[in-house]
């Protein structure tokens, strides 16, 4: 373990137990989330829903409270708080080690299959069963709840049981203590999700409704309760009914800091690591997320890239579990690959939220979708305008490196299919000699690895769409802008240099009827450029080598002609 002046400095990487990480890894003091909850303990709500992407310490978050809060080991819990914000708070210490409390977190609770899902939330529940067994010795506890707890334990229970199962615990624990529970439920909607995107959403939902219900809604033994997700689940009435229910996310409802690092956190950090040199690098890699206008980093690419040495990458990359980028490609329109370069380039985009979220909108209300994006940490909010009638748009945009970075390699691997990057590669490289034989060949075999794609409403879209993914890859060496105004007309993609060394590109897209009106469309795309002055405003902006490509494209052939 390293320290510096006694300080630990070891990074928590996948570690999410507070007393672990207390005990062996540097902490970043989260503990004021714990004065502002019961600061207004006498009217806070039964039930408090924190919304934040993934991997932003919700889990952690959790851990805490669960540490705070339980009367079972609290001598032992208090000593884990010494030397915290939340010890100076007199009046908030007095409900350290107060309460029963059940600790649940659903973030593993997925599955391909319905059947499979069973078998995970039976297992989910025998674990919860493990540490609270020392309630089958409470002579307070009826044998009744005693036989089904131990079904639950066993995973013996049915459905009907396992969704009445946080109800029975609040029970015996009410029984054995003569106080009423909390419930700490982690990650809440992971489940859900993962059965909306494996195709057993209906019945899943029905499940989870009757679970949380019971919980939250009916439980005459419940305190109060946290949960955590990336959500609030809007249609599936999974809160309905619940009166008391107070909902923070990433736009609104309070607690702006109680996930991911704020700025002067990161500060300290870099100051505590001797890396104050690093702050600049961090900021543009992983700040720019802003909950509720509080500036935010995000906690897990800190780590890991104080861990890696201060090497700048994408670390939350294939980490957060969503499908977002997937699904908003599977309908590439002429307007989504419009809004999506436009991201890139770094422009925002105009959202109306409903922070009560529908997953069967995805892909039909593009509103929804980026809310989606929004709160899974794929967007940023830079803005609000009201009009008259106050409705309220938000501006969104990409929030930093990180997260272009991840924009670029999704959309990499879902538009170009399976093929290898090394085609990829050489496809590039040839399109930026002037190579048309190769810059052809390549793309034909990028074309021949793309699943139905010859079936789409609008060929010319997609294969527009197509090309905008790939070549994003370049936007670390040329700044990419699709469908703009030049010269007489509008072209199709433009690959503008950002060095003098590099050539400018020029793509107009034809859809041919056959394969015989291959080269006739290449032709006609390319005399299109020519008349209507496409390379206007490259030349204007001083660009010196233009390469014209037209490119026509009948199911997976493509011809591909070049004029300089």
């Amino acid at each position: 373990m390293r320290t510096v002046n006694g300080m630990e400095t070891s990074m928590a990487i996948g570690t999410e137990d507070f007393a672990e990480v207390r005990s062996n890894y540097y902490f970043v003091d989260k503990t004021g989330f714990i004065s502002e909850y019961f600061s207004h303990h006498a009217r806070h709500a039964k039930v408090t829903l924190l919304a934040r992407p993934r991997r932003f310490g919700k889990t952690m978050l959790m851990s805490m409270m669960h540490r705070f809060l339980d009367i079972r080991g609290a001598d032992e819990n208090r000593k884990l708080f010494d030397g915290l914000k939340v010890t100076k708070d007199a009046h908030v210490m007095a409900e350290q080690g107060m309460r029963p409390v059940v600790f649940l977190t659903l973030r593993d609770w997925e599955a391909g299959k319905w059947e499979e899902m069973q078998k995970f939330i039976a297992f989910g529940l025998q674990d919860a069963c493990r540490s609270l067994h020392y309630l089958l010795e409470s002579d307070a506890v009826t044998e009744k709840d005693k036989r089904d707890f131990q079904m639950l334990e066993e995973r013996k229970g049915n459905l009907s049981l396992m969704r009445r199962a946080l109800v029975l615990f609040c029970r015996m624990l009410e029984n054995h203590y003569g106080k009423k529970a909390v419930l700490l439920i982690d990650e809440y909607d992971a489940p859900i999700q993962c059965a909306w995107s494996h195709g057993y959403y209906k019945e899943a939902i029905e499940f989870y409704r009757g679970f949380f219900a019971a919980a939250l809604k009916s439980n005459p033994s419940l305190d109060f309760a946290i949960l955590t997700g990336v959500l609030r689940i809007a249609k599936e009435s999974i809160f309905s009914g619940l009166n008391n229910l107070e909902v923070s996310t990433v736009v609104s409802g309070g607690y702006p800091d109680a996930c991911g690092y704020t700025r002067e956190e990161v500060a300290k950090m870099a100051r505590d690591l001797g890396r104050e040199d690093k702050l600049a690098e961090l900021a543009s890699w992983y700040d720019g997320y802003a909950f509720q206008g509080v500036d935010i980093y995000n906690p897990w690419s800190v780590n890991n890239y104080f861990k890696q040495d201060c090497k700048a990458r994408a670390y939350w990359v294939n980490t957060s579990g969503n499908s977002i980028l997937r699904t908003m490609l599977e309908d590439v329109t002429a307007v989504r690959e419009r809004e999506l370069a436009g991201l890139m380039e770094g422009k925002t985009i105009p959202v109306q939220l409903d922070e009560a979220f529908i997953y069967q909108n995805i892909g039909q209300k593009k509103d929804d979708l980026y809310t989606l994006m929004l709160f899974t940490g794929y967007l940023k909010c830079v803005g609000i305008e009201s009009d008259e009638d106050d409705d309220e748009t938000y501006e969104l945009s990409i929030p930093n490196r990180e997260i272009r970075s991840v924009f670029r390699r999704e959309i990499l691997d879902n538009l170009s299919g399976h093929v290898g990057r090394s085609i990829l590669r050489d496809m590039m490289q040839a399109m930026l000699e002037g190579d048309t034989d190769i810059f052809e060949s390549c793309l034909r075999q990028i074309l021949r690895g793309m699943v139905s794609f010859y079936d789409v409403a609008h060929p010319e879209s997609f294969y527009h769409g197509m090309m905008l993914g790939m070549t994003v890859w370049l936007d670390k060496k040329f700044t990419i802008q699709s469908n703009r105004e030049s010269g007489y007309g509008r072209f199709d993609l433009a690959l503008f240099p950002k060095t003098k060394d590099l050539p400018g590109v020029l793509m107009e897209f034809k859809s041919a009827k056959s394969e015989e009106d291959l080269q006739r469309e290449a032709e006609k795309a390319q005399q299109q450029m020519l008349e209507r002055g496409y390379s206007a405003s490259m030349k204007d902006a001083g660009v010196e080598r233009i390469w014209c490509y037209g490119i026509a494209f009948f199911g997976k052939q493509v011809f591909v002609t070049m004029v300089s």
